[in-house]
């Protein structure tokens, strides 16, 4: 029996969109999203709440020493900004400090809740697709790291450009939807499509899928706008570092349903294209 039709393009985004957000309701999506936000708001939490006057006071002790921080407090002087003299030090450890905990929620909830979102998308969705390879776990963090690498080198070596508005709006979600879009669908078919099965799709769907990440690139810039409140943010950062952990976790886990909607349905309408009518599907026995 054929698997319900899939729709390729702007159609079968916006269907596994509103698929996906649905899901995020279900009790078992909720459980799930406790694991990776618990244990990010522990690490963070930790290193925050021990580490984070250390790291100002170093952090100062290195911009004293610096001719041009000396240059830039002197322009803040005179423009009669000097009290956000205090404020240059908190400022530069959040733009160190956002960038890692994106990464850390997205490595988080792709290790820990997308091979559970997708079997849940599976089971109820596509009961007939089986699967046919399982990467093993260190490819997939390999896979992973990798890609996190490069997306915040490419931050580090743009961040001058983002004080050019057009490209504040649009440099930064380009690549955390890049590296959304590598690291879910990698993990979204991990343990069903073989690599060739994999390599189709990922070629096939190529504009979708980096569409639906670039999506959820700006979706995550909404945890970002906290440490636009005003100079409370950068004193009580601590704590805001750890609602923005729960912010990106719900981000992170809709683009894994998201991902995962869209890319089963076309792994089950690839089979179906290529599969003999009546052919059987095969079965792999269960991870010992």
């Amino acid at each position: 029996m054929r698997s319900e039709p899939f729709r390729a393009g702007l159609p079968g985004v916006l269907d596994a969109a509103w698929r996906a957000a649905l899901c995020c309701f279900l009790p078992r999506v909720i459980l799930l999203s406790w694991l990776p936000l618990l244990l990010a708001s522990v690490l963070l939490g930790g290193l925050a709440w021990w580490g984070w006057d250390d790291a100002n006071a170093a952090l100062r002790q290195a911009l004293d020493g610096w001719s041009l921080s000396h240059t830039l407090l002197g322009w803040l002087d005179r423009m009669g900004w000097g009290p956000l003299r205090s404020l240059i030090v908190p400022l530069l450890l959040v733009m160190v400090a956002v960038p890692l905990v994106v990464v850390l929620c997205l490595l988080l909830v792709a290790g820990l809740m997308t091979p559970s979102l997708a079997r849940l998308v599976r089971d109820r969705r596509l009961p007939a697709l089986q699967s046919r390879h399982r990467a093993p776990w260190w490819r997939s963090l390999l896979w992973s790291m990798g890609a996190s690498l490069l997306a915040l080198a490419a931050l580090v070596l743009t961040l001058p450009l983002w004080l050019v508005p057009l490209f504040a709006l649009l440099g930064p979600p380009l690549i955390w939807g890049w590296l959304t879009c590598r690291v879910m669908a990698f993990d979204t078919l991990a343990d069903w499509a073989t690599p060739e099965e994999r390599q189709t799709l990922l070629r096939r769907h190529r504009t979708a899928l980096l569409a639906m990440g670039v999506a959820c690139g700006y979706l995550g810039a909404a945890p970002a706008a906290l440490w636009a409140l005003g100079a409370l943010t950068l004193v009580l950062a601590p704590l805001v570092l750890v609602i923005s952990v729960w912010l990106y976790t719900l981000v992170f886990a809709y683009a894994s349903l998201w991902f995962a909607h869209f890319l089963l349905a076309a792994l089950a309408a690839l089979r179906d294209d290529v599969a003999p009518a009546g052919s059987p599907a095969l079965t792999l026995p269960p991870n010992p």
